[in-house]
């Protein structure tokens, strides 16, 4: 199978390498000098440094050619951050897209969009498309270490698609027609990861972490069923699993920057010295404004927003979530 990866950061690199044992796979980046950079030295050494690429792989800034490597029935997978997928899909407007998978996570910063959203909208409702999510570092991922996917479409041909094609050797593909669901939990387990890590830092203890993780599965759950998920869903990779991977490993650069928060460091410089976007950041006042307009009740991620974004100190913050009211656990 013809594979083309567009956006060439450490995740869309992983599994570009992955993949390259099996099928022909184009890895594509926006930054020519970086790329050639990337095929000269045969590794991504910008945000997969110490990884050797398969000889397997190729690598290009021609989207063009990309494209072109797709052929009529092969696979796209944009792997751009989600504040790259509306200028992306904007180009591929000029081509005709056989299949069209993304990686991102998140919602949009200023429309408040899901990532199926922008692309419907830039690109319409014909093109078979999904989204690709679950619980996947992609150091390890590029280690060849086994992990686990969902595939989200509610295109069926799509679906089984990507389970025959990327299903096999480490990486196992599931599949689900919950695209909203799988979406949401992926995007909002980056804010809980925020407030993990604050957790973590302030050394409140494995108790605390387990307590914030849990009701934050109940969190994303309220949330994402208003917008049209389903409640089991959350249930599976995109949700808890995705959740408790980057709540608690530490490659998970949400983490490190509820980590950094509670060493009372700026923002600003926290975002520095990752050299990584954390999407976390991006999506926490998204989704503190569209639960706001759905009247759902999002307490850890209103008190992450603050502590980004209204100078809050995180023992604040703590102190505002343990304040509050006791409820039923089951409640909605």
């Amino acid at each position: 199978m013809n594979i083309s990866i567009l956006g060439a950061g450490a995740w869309g690199t992983a599994l570009a390498m992955s993949l390259a044992d099996r099928h022909s796979v184009v890895l594509w980046g926006r930054d020519a000098a970086v790329m050639q950079d990337a095929e000269t030295r045969r590794e991504n050494s910008t945000y997969l440094p110490g990884f050797r690429f398969p000889d397997s792989l190729s690598v290009s800034s021609d989207l063009a050619a990309a494209i072109a490597h797709v052929g009529s029935d092969g696979l796209l997978l944009v792997a751009t951050s989600l504040s790259g997928l509306r200028p992306l899909a904007t180009q591929l407007k000029s081509y005709a897209i056989p299949n069209l998978v993304w990686l991102c996570k998140g919602f949009e910063e200023k429309t408040h969009l899901l990532p199926h959203q922008i692309v419907h909208e830039i690109l319409g409702n014909d093109i078979p498309a999904g989204a690709l999510s679950g619980p996947s570092f992609a150091q390890e991922v590029a280690r060849g270490l086994p992990c686990a996917l969902a595939i989200a479409s509610d295109n069926a041909a799509l679906r089984e698609r990507v389970v025959s094609v990327m299903h096999g050797q480490t990486i196992r593909i599931y599949s689900t027609d919950d695209l909203i669901g799988v979406e949401v939990g992926g995007a909002v387990k980056n804010i809980l990861a925020i407030a993990t890590g604050i957790i973590d830092g302030l050394g409140l203890g494995l108790n605390a972490r387990a307590a914030l993780i849990t009701r934050g599965l109940a969190e994303i759950t309220r949330f994402g069923v208003a917008l049209g998920g389903r409640v089991e869903t959350f249930m599976g990779l995109a949700g808890v699993g995705d959740l408790i991977l980057t709540c608690t490993g530490d490659l998970s650069r949400n983490r490190k920057v509820g980590l950094g928060l509670a060493q009372d460091k700026k923002l600003d410089q926290i975002v520095r010295e990752l050299g990584h976007v954390a999407e976390g950041v991006r999506c926490a006042q998204a989704v503190r404004g569209l639960a706001a307009e759905h009247g759902v009740d999002m307490p850890i991620t209103n008190a992450v927003a603050g502590v980004l974004f209204e100078d809050d100190s995180p023992r604040e913050m703590v102190k505002r979530l343990l304040s509050r009211d006791s409820r039923d656990e089951t409640a909605a």
